[in-house]
């Protein structure tokens, strides 16, 4: 018979690159202006890899805190599960594999999971099942990107928006961890807005060639007004659905994909959810897509500002087009 056991975030983890850009920096190449970037997006500074750096050093270092944090050891944790479109590799081999050996976690299988920025959402809801079962009983969650090595930089629309980082967490039986339990998860995805947010060109429908080499074609793309209006409404449904059925007064924190501010502050607004209760640090760390949602809960965490049996909600939207939210009492 198939167990239901309810599943808890036992620890939690984020890393970011220590080498800092501000908006001034891109001004030098594009025509854009600190007042423009701010103004549109909130971002006032970004962190991005330095050239000795890779994506796998950002998911291992959060997922080394996160293991700590949970009171556990590499050797505890049965699976790992990354996601991510910016591994060290294209595709092959799996950037949890390398993961799983950076950290030294033998006993665990790894694997990736695409679902742009809401994979860690994704991640999260496909790790739960195997607590849930009884399968398995420590699971190592990671989303993050190291997209400064997938943007174009004569393209205003995405170089000024996208950051790296990594965010970690480790599930745990509730009754083992006593906190952070997943109460409830929703997933959804359009499949007709997949070229909305797209590297058009490199894959297997057309393999890089000098001429989409020279092109730039297989780099991110990104068409802003359509993500925008996309956004908007999606996240003020993900937040409807969050908070349906839930005193206000219960909301600790609501924790949303950070992809622009205006977004975020539009979104709450229609629901009126104060701002005070939407956590936000794009302005230091950009959109680091699948990293932004538990690079918040990290940070919320190590601020001492998860309250105990408050809800916290998280919210996600990304390609493909993919959006989720889960609901985490802790």
């Amino acid at each position: 018979m198939m167990q239901n056991i309810p599943v808890g975030i036992a620890g939690l983890g984020h890393a970011v690159p220590d080498r800092v850009l501000n908006n001034d920096w891109f001004a030098q190449f594009i025509d854009t202006s600190d007042e423009w970037i701010r103004q549109r997006t909130g971002i006032i500074e970004r962190r991005w890899l330095d050239e000795d750096e890779t994506t796998s050093d950002l998911f291992a270092r959060a997922g080394k805190i996160a293991i700590e944090r949970a009171g556990l050891t590499p050797e505890d944790i049965d699976l790992i599960v990354v996601g991510t479109v910016s591994g060290d590799y294209l595709a092959c081999p799996a950037s949890a594999c390398i993961v799983q050996d950076k950290l030294g976690c033998a006993n665990a299988w790894a694997f990736d999971l695409s679902a742009a920025c809401t994979r860690f959402i994704y991640s999260l809801a496909v790790a739960r099942q195997f607590i849930m079962t009884g399968t398995h009983k420590n699971v190592l969650v990671i989303g993050g990107e190291g997209l400064s090595r997938l943007l174009d930089m004569n393209d205003r629309n995405s170089v000024v928006i996208f950051a790296d980082g990594a965010g970690a967490a480790v599930l745990q039986p509730h009754e083992a961890c006593q906190q952070g339990l997943i109460e409830d998860i929703t997933l959804g995805s359009d499949g007709s807005g997949y070229h909305f947010i797209i590297r058009p060109k490199g894959g297997a429908k057309e393999p890089i060639t000098p001429e989409i080499l020279a092109e730039g074609t297989h780099l991110l793309r990104m068409k802003g007004r359509e993500v925008y209006r996309f956004a908007v409404d999606r996240m003020s449904e993900l937040m409807a659905w969050a908070v349906e059925g839930q005193d206000v007064d219960e909301v600790g924190w609501v924790f949303p994909h950070q992809m622009n501010r205006r977004i975020l502050e539009t979104a709450s607004s229609k629901l009126n959810i104060p701002n005070e209760k939407v956590f936000v640090n794009i302005h230091k760390y950009g959109n680091t897509s699948a990293g932004t949602v538990p690079i918040c809960l990290s940070e919320a965490w190590e601020a001492g500002q998860l309250e105990k049996n408050k809800l916290q909600i998280l919210v996600a939207f990304g390609a493909g087009l993919t959006w989720g939210s889960a609901r985490v009492r802790w």
